[in-house]
């Protein structure tokens, strides 16, 4: 399997928290660029954290403060922290190398803000 792995969605009340998390069964996080993606209904796949391997880390303008990208390198798996959850969060997100490969995106894991 080359697809990344995904968990950690549900729904969740507006200013609430999540803590999505990654994995992969060959791709060694921390000799990547990884990104965190994600995808909202009738909207293109946009990208809203990365980290490098020498663990830098950027976040789209709009969501910085909110959301945390990091990786446990023990257990190969990167995690996304994001709180202060609003609606226009609601989204498929993934993860994936930056820039991403086709090959291995994975079912990603729904994130719904609703109260």
């Amino acid at each position: 399997q080359v697809q990344f792995v995904e968990s950690g969605g549900g729904l969740v009340q507006p200013g609430g928290s999540l803590r999505l998390s990654c994995g992969h069964r060959v791709i060694i996080f921390r000799a990547n660029v990884m990104g965190w993606y994600r995808q909202a209904p009738g909207k293109q796949r946009e990208l809203v954290a990365s980290l490098t391997s020498g663990g830098s880390t950027n976040y789209a303008d709009s969501l910085k403060g909110r959301f945390t990208i990091s990786r446990d390198n023990h257990e190969n798996t990167m995690y996304l922290q994001i709180n202060s959850l609003k609606p226009e969060d609601s989204a498929v997100y993934y993860c994936n190398l930056a820039p991403p490969r086709g090959a291995y995106w994975g079912q990603g894991t729904q994130v719904t803000v609703s109260s």
